[in-house]
């Protein structure tokens, strides 16, 4: 078991290490997308399913609440909260909108929608990315080896792993690292170190 346990941590690691390093440009373009965003008063919408759905309500909450540093709180909403809205449209509409509609309902131009999902393809998370580019939003897709999503995100971040495991290990990781960044870019008084 111990032998399993350290090889599970490696496979971790590289996954996530790959992930940075493949992606530098793209994770100090997506700081930048998401500092300019909430600057100038606009929002960040977070949404996917099942465990990418606890990612984007750890996203929201970390830049809601804070994250490192004591800090005002920044507009950042997880659509995957409200089970009101979730369940009413998933009822009377399709499941496949229950994202479309509220980044309808609440997305303006120049907020960004972050949509999560380690397939790739799943069909509620790239209809709102439609959805949120036609209306002028700014995307961002994190996703595993690629999937349709990469097809409707400005920027997109995918894990090259075909564990389902270890894509959310790397997102979440790459979800603090843009925290961390937003935190220096957004309040560099603030940070020590």
């Amino acid at each position: 078991m111990k032998t399993l346990v350290l090889r599970l941590l490696e496979e971790s690691i590289q996954v996530k290490r790959r992930l940075i390093e493949n992606h530098l440009d793209h994770i100090v373009q997506g700081a930048d997308m998401l500092a300019t965003c909430l600057a100038t008063g606009h929002k960040i919408l977070i949404f996917g399913n099942g465990g990418s759905a606890a990612d984007a309500q750890h996203l929201a909450a970390e830049l809601v609440n804070r994250f490192q540093i004591e800090r005002p709180p920044l507009a950042a909403i997880a659509l995957t909260t409200d089970t009101s809205i979730l369940t009413s449209i998933g009822n009377d509409y399709r499941f496949d909108d229950i994202f479309a509609k509220q980044i309808a309902a609440i997305g303006k131009e120049d907020d960004v929608a972050w949509g999560i999902s380690t397939s790739g393809n799943s069909r509620n998370v790239i209809q709102a990315l439609r959805v949120a580019k036609t209306n002028g939003l700014f995307t961002i897709g994190m996703t595993g080896r690629g999937g349709q999503l990469a097809t409707w995100a400005d920027l997109v971040f995918a894990v090259d792993s075909p564990s389902t495991a270890r894509i959310q290990e790397a997102h979440i990781t790459l979800g603090h690292i843009l925290c961390e960044l937003l935190d220096r870019q957004l309040f560099p008084h603030l940070v020590r170190g």
